[in-house]
């Protein structure tokens, strides 16, 4: 078993702030002329070929079963969905808006956390749940208003992946960060590849088996080494300190998405929105300096 590091931790999740957008910038620059079936399976596929071979020469543990085994293929499972909505909503949102909306996970993780796992959340950090979501409700709005029920595939992403996180954390320390990541990439693309046969065959547009040109592989292969990367990253800061610890740290990846979105698509959130975002990383502020004051005070403080 892996002794909590909270530093290594968290500097390990800035890492993943810093790349999940920028793989994000690319699935969105390719979503425009790619269907989203070919874009998640090689963003899988690109995992698996990167990690087997480093497997192989490294000589880690890979193989699993019985416990570890089941929650690796609801924790797969989830990362297909919640890759797919991501990919989806930024095809309709800026960068920033779709990113910013996700952020309710945060919150969804400490009601989980609450409720599912029994952990002690007190008052004050419910209602700082609550109004982190009236600021991503804030954020859906205008964005709703444009495009509709779309606006809300970043809420499906933020559950998703808040159940992702809490899986993982279940695992982290019994599995290897690269062979859990391989053996993931493995089973995504395993059940994704035949999708695409059957969509080629049917006729279902977003699950076509289209070619990309030249220029297209390149932003490709750099969805699949950014993700990979970028999931390493989170899997190995979950090794290190508790997710609950982790999660409103991701809020840095907020401002990273709205530079990289001004920088190639030349969008901002607008002036409801920007609000929204505002409220939304306060309440996630307020719940890294709460976690902080937690662990000096130690377990017995009354949850507050």
């Amino acid at each position: 078993m892996t002794q909590d590091r909270p530093v290594l931790g968290i500097l390990l999740m800035l890492g993943f702030c810093i790349l999940a957008p920028l793989g994000d910038a690319m699935a969105k620059l390719l979503g425009e002329t790619l269907p989203l079936g070919v874009l998640v399976t090689v963003r899988f596929a690109v995992q698996s070929v990167i990690l087997i071979p480093l497997i192989a020469l490294t000589g880690r543990a890979w193989r699993m079963q019985g416990r570890v085994l089941r929650l690796t293929v609801a924790r797969t499972g989830l990362h297909i969905v919640g890759i797919t909505a991501m990919f989806s909503a930024l095809q309709y949102l800026p960068l920033a808006d779709a990113v910013a909306i996700a952020f309710v996970m945060p919150f969804i993780m400490l009601l989980l956390g609450k409720y599912v796992l029994g952990e002690q959340v007190g008052p004050r950090r419910v209602i700082a749940c609550i109004v982190g979501f009236t600021g991503t409700l804030l954020v859906i709005q205008p964005s709703f208003a444009q495009v509709g029920l779309p606006a809300l595939l970043p809420l499906i992403v933020a559950v998703v992946f808040a159940l992702f996180m809490l899986v993982t954390r279940q695992i982290a320390k019994e599995t290897d960060p690269v062979g859990l990541q391989a053996v993931s990439g493995v089973m995504a693309t395993a059940f994704l590849l035949p999708l695409l046969i059957f969509g080629s065959q049917t006729g279902v547009t977003e699950l076509a088996l289209v070619i990309p040109p030249a220029e297209g592989l390149w932003l490709l292969l750099g969805i699949g080494i950014l993700g990979t990367v970028a999931h390493l990253l989170m899997t190995w800061s979950l090794r290190y300190a508790p997710s609950a610890t982790l999660a409103p740290m991701q809020y840095l990846e907020i401002p990273v998405a709205t530079l990289i979105g001004w920088l190639i698509f030349r969008d901002l959130p607008n002036g409801i929105a920007a609000l929204g975002i505002v409220i939304t990383m306060a309440a996630g502020l307020y719940v890294i300096l709460h976690e902080r004051a937690n662990a000096r005070s130690g377990p017995t403080e009354t949850p507050v």
